[in-house]
């Protein structure tokens, strides 16, 4: 049996690992654009100099020759026929397969502002190739606007206000980090960035952008007509899954490649996993995905369930904070905080069942918060305060089965 994976990072490495020891005499073959493997949440320590390129690999070194794993690196998919099973590579060749994982991931996108998507100095932060050009940019260039307030776009300002680079930061909405914070929650990030050198140009947006003759941006003007010069711009402002060499393949694809239980696409023989599927946008959940897909190659149908993916944790000069679910109460929710000198607590109740979370400076007990929003496990019966609320208010022993379960809610 031939399995190809297309993709080299969470889901398929994951995937691949996970074949070899159900198929252990299969071959295994991963095409990658990328020729190292890395972890893209660790790419601002590679960028802020904390960590090499290698220190950033998730693997071992010899992960590929331990498992047997043929990894076609530096290599482009161009197509793929689903019909004959070949994967088509941009240098001419042609891949037989019989199993095809597509975790191809996403890319940033560079949001139709003037001169954005000409320039050569615009770049965004997504795999080790993208750290690198800024990283190379940043030895000489020490402004930088980064357009987006976003966890990718916090790593790097993170990153290069740590290397001398003063970060001017725009964002759209009136706080930092609007998906996962609240403004109480966000305001002391803003200070610790803020004390660090950089600049926030928040309930802002670039209207445009001025280049010299050389390609480069030199400076981008706001809408309230502020303008910010600047060496270099790095985009944080989302991304998409790669599909484009879907096209034709007879793989459905809409904002990403249409998955059912299993992770199988539309195509026989064929399923996605990571960011490509569009399920979740998690390493945890990634690598999830690709153990689930791989048992489905191998033949074992098993579903993906995990599909609670709004999960993020950031920790920014020493301040943690976990944000759980979607960071948007609606009517007639129930707001609930609580707020002391090193910490802050923020739940959204909805019909009895908290649909998020935000625990700031003491983090304890997250993984008892996941799983009641995750589950979605009612509370609101409960007549003690939701802050005080512990695993011991829903797991029970059995001493039939000496294990620990969950009441009856």
């Amino acid at each position: 049996m031939k399995h190809m994976i297309i993709g080299a990072s969470a889901a398929g490495l994951t995937a691949a690992k996970t074949i070899r020891q159900w198929e252990p005499d299969d071959q295994i073959t991963v095409i990658s654009i990328d020729t190292k493997v890395h972890s893209r949440c660790m790419l601002h320590h590679f960028l802020g100099h904390h960590r090499t390129a290698e220190e950033i690999n998730f693997v071992s070194k010899d992960f590929f020759s331990k498992h047997n794993i043929h990894w076609v690196k530096g290599e482009r998919v161009t197509s793929v026929d689903t019909e004959k099973h070949l994967v088509y590579l941009e240098c001419g060749a042609e891949l037989p397969y019989d199993r095809l994982l597509i975790a191809s991931g996403a890319q940033f996108v560079i949001p139709p502002l003037p001169n954005f998507r000409e320039a050569k100095n615009v770049y965004g932060l997504r795999d080790l190739s993208d750290a690198e050009k800024i990283d190379a940019v940043a030895e000489t260039g020490k402004r930088c606007v980064i357009v987006g307030s976003g966890l990718v776009g916090l790593d790097a300002a993170h990153a290069l206000s740590k290397r001398g680079v003063h970060c001017s930061i725009v964002e759209m909405a009136d706080r930092i980090s609007p998906l996962q914070l609240n403004a109480t929650a966000a305001k002391p990030y803003q200070i610790l960035f803020e004390k660090a050198g950089c600049t926030f140009y928040l309930a802002e947006k670039a209207a445009d952008s001025k280049m010299d003759e050389q390609g480069n941006i030199t400076s981008i003007s706001l809408a309230s007509g502020t303008e910010l010069p600047c060496d270099f711009v790095v985009v944080a402002a989302g991304v998409r899954p790669n599909i484009d060499f879907l096209q034709g393949s007879g793989i459905e694809t809409q904002r990403a490649v249409t998955v059912d239980e299993c992770l199988h696409t539309t195509a026989s023989d064929v399923w996605a996993a990571g960011d490509v599927a569009g399920i979740t946008g998690i390493w945890p959940n990634a690598m999830q995905q690709g153990e689930v897909a791989a048992k489905n190659m191998c033949g074992t149908k098993v579903e993906y369930e995990d599909r609670y993916g709004m999960k993020n944790t950031m920790n920014f000069y020493g301040l943690t904070t976990l944000s759980l679910g979607i960071n948007t109460p609606e009517e007639g929710d129930q707001v609930l905080e609580r707020e002391s000198k090193d910490s802050y607590k923020r739940f959204i109740i909805r019909d009895g069942v908290v649909t998020h979370v935000i625990l700031q400076g003491d983090i304890s007990n997250s993984g008892f918060w996941q799983e009641l929003v995750k589950h979605k496990i009612p509370v609101g019966h409960l007549k003690k305060s939701v802050f005080d609320l512990s695993y011991a208010d829903f797991y029970q022993y059995d001493p039939d089965h000496g294990l620990f379960e969950w009441k009856s809610v």
